[in-house]
């Protein structure tokens, strides 16, 4: 069995310049990339603690 990866080729083969599917899957692997490697913004995480202790009083009060 031969696998490939997500563009139809061999795994572990570079990707030909003038093929444009590779080059898109480069271009997209990078920028996943580097939206990965991005820190959360301050408010976001702030929001997401606010709702996350919302839930908690939600299922707190739903107990009694």
């Amino acid at each position: 069995m031969r696998y490939t990866s997500g563009g139809g080729r061999p795994i572990g083969t570079s990707p030909k310049s003038d093929d444009p599917n590779a080059q898109i899957a480069v271009k997209l692997k990078a920028l996943y990339q580097s939206v990965q490697e991005e820190a959360v913004p301050a408010r976001f995480v702030e929001l997401l603690e606010r709702l996350e202790s919302a839930e908690r009083r939600s299922v707190l009060q739903g107990k009694e």
